[in-house]
């Protein structure tokens, strides 16, 4: 097993988990409390809508669907572009994912419901005030983790809907065989199988969330990666791949996850969160020394005088 150079031994620093411990909890949760997808949600083509990383676990559950995806930032204008088929009743419907059922999914439900548009609220805050407005609710089971962590509440509608085994993953993630120089590097990338790829903005994120600037860390699906992503190899860039890995990186500094299976999305991004918790644990804890004086100030810029709470429970 790996033992990394654990920076977090601060006593100033919050008592939180590292995303790969949340991982875990999350995996050994829906063991017991296996998530379910609800069945036939539209009657017609939908404008769904999540924020973030919501927006991102749309665009992985409803792949399958024919619908068109906003966030928000582009809510106003497709309602705006999209006029003449809402009037013609071909779009009825919206939904809205939203873990914590405040913030954007407020103003995008009532701009839906403005509209004459049915209302559909996925969320894992139950007495929201999302949920209060939305017309039909289904609510997700999850566990209180950091702000911004979003793991037990994205990876369990993801599981509902791949039906994923979280026991299964979980075996699979704690028998990993990290490189014995993982924590040396200072870039790492991700490589997906294509039809992973929305899977790999949700890491970005999680790039920004939890270093910053201070570290990089990229992820592309295989034909995002062959468009010039690698033009600049470098030795202290770890390229990891779900899979085989022929051409991108430095052939000593590759990493090639092997599955006997196919890799789904719940697995994909199980897999993927723990391994950056594994960064988080081995460089200096830029989240948990900033986490504080960001939920005392975040809220600010939703016009919010409410602090975010650092474990949203």
């Amino acid at each position: 097993m790996l033992h990394l150079k654990n920076k977090q031994n601060n006593k100033n620093l919050p008592n939180i988990p590292n995303l790969d411990e949340s991982v875990i909890a999350a995996l050994k949760f829906f063991q017991q409390e296996k998530p379910v997808f609800p069945k036939k949600l539209f009657n017609n083509m939908p404008i769904i809508v999540g924020s973030g990383n919501a927006y991102h676990t749309a665009q992985v559950v409803f792949s399958d669907s024919t619908a068109i995806f906003a966030n928000e930032s582009s809510f106003k204008t497709i309602v705006k572009n999209y006029q003449k088929l809402i009037k013609n009743k071909v779009i009825t419907e919206v939904l809205v994912i939203s873990a914590s059922g405040e913030k954007d999914s407020v103003w995008e439900l009532k701009l839906a419901k403005k509209l004459g548009l049915k209302t559909v609220l996925f969320t894992h805050t139950e007495k929201s005030t999302a949920a209060k407005i939305a017309d039909k609710v289904y609510t997700f089971k999850k566990l209180p983790e950091p702000y911004t962590y979003n793991v037990s509440t994205y990876l369990g509608v993801i599981l509902a809907k791949d039906n994923g085994d979280a026991k299964k993953i979980h075996s699979f993630i704690k028998s990993l065989p990290f490189p014995k120089n993982f924590d040396n590097y200072k870039a790492y990338s991700f490589i997906l199988p294509n039809e992973l790829a929305a899977i790999a903005p949700m890491l970005e994120i999680k790039r920004h969330e939890l270093f910053g600037p201070h570290l990089s860390i990229r992820a592309f699906s295989e034909g995002e990666a062959r468009h010039a992503k690698f033009v600049i190899p470098w030795d202290q860039e770890l390229v990891i791949s779900l899979g085989e890995n022929k051409f991108f990186g430095k052939k000593e500094h590759r990493w090639q996850i092997k599955n006997n299976k196919k890799f789904n999305n719940s697995l994909a991004m199980a897999l993927c969160y723990f391994i950056i918790g594994k960064i988080q644990a081995s460089q200096k804890q830029y989240f948990k020394n900033n986490i504080n004086e960001y939920c005392a100030q975040g809220s600010l810029a939703y016009n919010k005088e409410k602090k975010f709470s650092v474990i949203v429970s």
